[in-house]
Formats: structure tokens, sequence, C-alpha cells
């Protein structure tokens, strides 16, 4: 198993990120907040799960174990795959998903692209004993970082395009975060890629 990588960060996508080690490129897939911390030239370590098919082996990279753990967990519950395993910490951190699994808080789960209630009825029953309780998580790789990029807005739109969700409704709820004052509106502001993906995807939520 390959448990992380550590190299130069050769490119980013909205999806995936391309990490050199030894003169590879090794493609990793990644949520849109673990991509706000990769910026193309610098080095950088990400937590990794490989996870291997008849016809694919594909890498997956997160910006701590904690993470890379839970979506490892994930998958063993009925109907999660990979996929869905990574859209669910694209709108939840680790512990805001142990928190919804241990409090049976089905309208959070529901927020991910891909699950029902009856979906998040059987991802709480199946994962309540093998989560954990909020707080229960490993060391990290590395925090969160904050982005100070004007890419921020390209970063949350493909993140929520990749969610399943239209562009133009994707602009919208980025608008309309900026107008109530959520996050700023200067590309020279500090911009927590992954908080204001969860934002947007919880006012797309309500629509």
């Amino acid at each position: 198993m390959i448990a992380h990588l550590r190299g130069t960060v050769a490119g980013v996508a909205p999806d995936g990120a391309v990490i050199e080690v030894g003169g590879v490129g090794m493609r990793v897939q990644c949520t849109p907040g673990t991509l706000a911390t990769l910026k193309p030239g610098e080095s950088a370590q990400v937590a990794t799960s490989l996870v291997v098919r008849e016809d694919s082996l594909t890498l997956y990279g997160f910006s701590s174990d904690d993470e890379r753990n839970v979506f490892e967990l994930l998958q063993t519950a009925s109907g999660v795959g990979p996929r869905l395993a990574l859209a669910m910490l694209a709108v939840h951190a680790p512990d805001a998903l142990r928190r919804a699994v241990s409090t049976e808080d089905l309208g959070a789960l529901t927020m991910v692209p891909g699950i029902g209630r009856k979906g998040a009825q059987r991802i709480v029953l199946e994962m309540k004993d093998r989560l954990g309780p909020p707080g229960d998580s490993g060391d990290g790789l590395a925090p969160r970082a904050v982005q100070r990029a004007p890419s921020w807005r390209d970063q949350v739109q493909s993140g929520l395009v990749n969610l399943g969700w239209p562009a133009r409704d994707a602009d919208q709820a980025i608008a309309a975060l900026e107008d109530e004052g959520v996050i700023g509106g200067s590309d020279g502001d500090a911009v927590d890629v992954a908080t204001v993906l969860r934002a947007a995807l919880r006012k797309l939520s309500k629509q």
C-alpha cells in the first residue's frame, strides 16, 4: 500500500493533482479542501489510499492521515464507493462526519450529492460503531491551509460542479455568500476554500 507521497506539486486540476516523486508524476484525486493546500512548484506531502479495481489503479490523496482513514472506513458501508466517500469528505470534515453519524443527523448526510434519506440511515446504522466519536482522530500530516490566491472562486466552483451542481448554480451560491458577508469580496482576502465549499453546499441544499 502507498501510505503517503512526498514530492513537488507538478500541477493542480479541479479534481486532483500530480505530485512528482523521484522523477515520476503520481496523479492523486483529492477533495477541494486538500487541493487548496497544494501549490504548483512547492513541495508537499499527502496521505494516500490506493483503490484497486480490475481495470484501474486510482490513488486518492488527503491532507491528513485522519481524512485518509475516514475515507477508507466509509467504504466499508454498503453502497459507499471511493467516489461517494470522497464526496462526503468534500462536504464534511472528518469530525463533522463523526458528529453526523453519532447524532444520527440525516440532514447533514443528505447534503452530500448521491446520498438520500435511506442511504443516510444505512450509513448511520453501519458506521456508528466504526467512525468513533468526534475528536477521535489521528495525527494529521498537515493542517488545512488557508488559500491566498485569485483562484479560490474557481476551486470552489469546480468542487461544486464535480459534486453534481450546475456551474450557474455554483456561481450564484458563491455570489450569495459574498453578499451575505460570509466571505470577503476581494481576491486578496484570506479564503479557506474547504469552508467556503461547505457553506455553498449548505446554501444549495436549501434551494
